[in-house]
């Protein structure tokens, strides 16, 4: 029988032993590559002694094909708690050196129960995906596996913030994880996530690509929409991620966290009383106006590279961490299309169901417009807008900057939606439609008839322009509460944050809104 000491000494070696993690070669072919081992990554991210492992010892079941003779040290992955600048976050880290991080029936589960674990204390949870995709070896354990993993997140999705880090390969089925997370933060040079790899698109359906296109950063932050923030290596990642994490509550019962600032919140703007073009078909940069009223003029954008035609982002008021919402004229005019919908609306209900209060800025001609769009769905997408502004409870702001018309006046937050207050520069143009095709609609007939077309299109064009298109209507109507210089706009958002600071919705019982998907 074994003393005390030995058993402590057997525990200590077959402790290490799993924390050497797996393949030598892998882990230096890595390194030479410049990226960080699994366990590197957890000791980076957390604040210094603070990390507890879970489930170390955890071991697969399969003796098929020779697994029974395999090591895979912790499943391939790395689950735990720890501290992140003080605060409460769970991790899972995939190691790439064990097996290829494959995902078999118990690294899905180290995975599950890492996001019931996180649900339950109400932490955030952030994933570090890099693997080789399914053990195949296990067969139907490992496809049953990914649905634990599914529901676990979808059951988790909405209590505590979900962060995926896509650091290595995540390609087939498992790639459904990382997007189905609240935000997906994807490594420029080594992070690739697909539905399949190129081999499968060459078998399956004889297309020759590579990996870099089919499944890199372009594919996902510029085309699909799918990765969030684009970062340069494993640390910026991590950095990126803990930034992230400044700005959100642990879970859906905290407001986020505020901070001390030196900014004055009732700080004047005085540029941006000049700052929008004479002709409102002139285009102007919305981030100016953005950097100049928050905080220290520090701005976290997300999905900076997909429709950029809109802005969204965090940063914060008077200490207050708050949601923006923005229009962009200097991409297609700010107009809304298919993919700035889904951009705006997934943005605003993560902000209403983490307690974000939410700022509207707005510049926007309307709904895209044509057969390209409809038959893409503008409808169905431009309604997730609205459900999205509907259904929010939390302090909602809109601040109408220049054109608010048709369509994107209510897509992009007004009274009637469901704003709690509404303020419009000068400069602001609210209206159904633009003069010019107000006045070729109603004044069509007498244009026509006229011997002077021009002369009369023009005169009406101009009496439309200032009978409807300025803020003075909605205002005399009660639908802009005031209108304000732009220069005072960080005062007025700071004022209207500490009056709706408190704001409480009643609604009537429901699951949610059967919103169009």
């Amino acid at each position: 029988m074994a003393t005390t000491a030995e058993l402590i000494e057997k525990y200590k070696e077959r402790r290490e032993k799993i924390k050497q993690m797996g393949e030598p070669k892998v882990l230096e072919n890595r390194r030479k590559a410049g990226q960080l081992s699994a366990r590197e990554r957890i000791d980076y991210f957390f604040d210094p002694g603070t990390f507890t492992e879970l489930g170390l010892f955890i071991k697969h079941r399969t003796a098929a094909f020779g697994l029974d003779k395999r090591e895979v040290p912790a499943e391939g992955i790395i689950t735990g708690y720890g501290k992140v600048n003080g605060r409460h976050v769970v991790a899972s880290a995939e190691d790439y050196s064990s097996m290829a991080g494959t995902f078999g029936e118990y690294h899905g589960k180290k995975f599950a129960h890492a996001l019931d674990f996180a649900k339950e204390v109400g932490w955030p949870c952030i994933s570090m995906n890099d693997s080789g995709g399914a053990r195949l070896q296990e067969g139907m354990d490992t496809l049953e596996s990914y649905g634990w993993l599914f529901r676990a997140q979808i059951l988790a999705s909405g209590i505590v913030p979900q962060i995926s880090l896509l650091m290595g390969p995540c390609l087939g089925g498992q790639a459904y994880h990382p997007v189905m997370q609240d935000f997906l933060i994807q490594c420029r040079h080594t992070g690739f996530m697909g539905i399949a790899g190129p081999a499968f698109a060459k078998t399956q359906i004889g297309e020759e690509i590579t990996l870099e296109e089919l499944s890199g950063w372009k594919a996902h932050a510029v085309r699909s929409g799918q990765t969030h923030i684009v970062a340069e290596d494993d640390k910026d990642a991590l950095d990126k991620c803990k930034h992230l994490l400044s700005f959100l509550p642990s879970n859906n019962k905290q407001k986020p966290l505020r901070t001390e600032t030196k900014d004055d919140p009732e700080r004047t703007v005085p540029e941006l009383d000049a700052l929008i073009p004479d002709r409102p078909t002139h285009p102007f940069d919305m981030l100016k106006v953005i950097t100049s009223v928050v905080d220290d003029s520090h701005f976290f954008e997300i999905m900076k590279d997909y429709a950029r035609n809109c802005i969204i982002g965090f940063a914060r008021f008077n200490g207050r961490p708050a949601g923006i919402v923005a229009n962009q004229s200097m991409q297609a005019a700010g107009i809304i299309d298919v993919n700035a919908a889904d951009k705006m609306a997934r943005f605003i209900r993560f902000c209403d169901l983490f307690n974000i209060p939410l700022i509207s800025l707005q510049d926007c001609p309307g709904y895209m417009i044509g057969s390209e769009q409809d038959w893409k769905g503008i409808l169905r997408h431009g309604a997730k807008l609205l459900y999205s502004w509907a259904d929010a409870t939390v302090p909602l702001i809109s601040i109408i900057v220049r054109k608010s018309y048709a369509g994107a006046h209510y897509g992009m937050l007004d009274k009637a939606i469901g704003a709690d207050l509404v303020f419009a520069w000068p400069t602001a143009r609210v209206t159904i439609v633009g003069a010019e095709t107000a006045a070729s609609v109603i004044f069509a007939k007498e244009i026509k008839e006229a011997e002077n077309q021009q002369e009369v299109r023009a005169k009406r064009i101009e009496e439309y322009d200032e009978l409807y298109e300025n803020p003075y209507r909605g205002a005399e109507r009660g639908y802009i509460d005031d209108i304000i210089m732009p220069s005072d706009t960080r005062k007025m958002i700071n004022r209207a944050l500490d009056v709706l600071e408190n704001k409480t919705v009643a609604r009537p019982w429901k699951k949610y809104s059967n919103i169009n998907l």
